[in-house]
């Protein structure tokens, strides 16, 4: 026959308010440093690729492009395509964008430009994927139709020379649509090269390229980010 036991029971002391709110903290401070790990291991490759490129050089090497310093991101302005469409210039971003800049007309620097934008790609052989043509038309001239079949394979869009001037910068005495400008998948325009490229400079800006792109293997993909 069994023999009733009393029931034991064990009383937990309750914290107190302090204690609780001390406790909350703890973990948020916890949780934030766990959020900072995973940005940082997640950023590692951008940044271990860019010092490649940037710190860790031969000795000798010179970048043909000028290095800009601090990068300007894609700015948050309206532009639009050839059939009248609205595109943000951040839509852009998930590409290397070698960028030419001019009016419809298409005069001065700007048929070379859209001459060597094209053979720059095309000299990239299977990683031409990872850089798309961008003409950036700064006026409300027609494009002549002659130049539409280069153009083919090309992003090209209309901005307000005001607020694409506030953006891309040409060099001192030199007029904006003189240079091709670079920029990194992450938006940011990171280089200029020179203005009124010829034969020998497209040669040094394709090696710029080269070096750029190998450094970015790690974590550049071809094809645009979906937004």
């Amino acid at each position: 026959m069994s023999t009733d036991e009393p029931l034991g029971l064990t009383v937990y002391a309750m914290p107190t308010p302090q204690e609780a709110v001390a406790g909350h903290a703890r973990r948020t401070v916890r949780g934030r440093w766990k959020m900072l790990l995973v940005m940082l291991v997640c950023a590692a490759p951008v940044v271990a690729s860019y010092f490649t490129y940037y710190v860790v050089r031969p000795e000798g090497r010179r970048n043909y492009g000028e290095l800009i310093d601090p990068q300007r991101p894609l700015p948050d302005q309206a532009a639009m395509d050839l059939e009248g469409r609205a595109v943000n210039l951040r839509q852009l971003k998930g590409q290397w964008l070698l960028v030419s800049v001019g009016g419809g007309a298409c005069a001065a620097d700007c048929p070379q430009n859209l001459y060597l934008q094209r053979q720059l790609r095309e000299s990239l052989g299977r990683e031409k994927d990872r850089l798309d043509r961008v003409w950036l038309i700064d006026d409300g001239a027609p494009v002549a139709e002659p130049l539409r079949p280069a153009l083919k394979d090309a992003t090209v869009l209309r901005v307000p020379a005001a607020q694409l001037a506030q953006w891309l910068a040409p060099a001192p005495g030199q007029p904006l649509e003189a240079h091709l400008y670079l920029v990194d998948p992450l938006g940011n325009w990171m280089l200029r090269f020179p203005a009124h490229i010829d034969a020998a400079g497209a040669a040094k800006a394709k090696r710029d390229l080269e070096r750029l792109l190998r450094a970015a293997a790690a974590w550049d993909q071809p094809g645009r980010e979906a937004d």
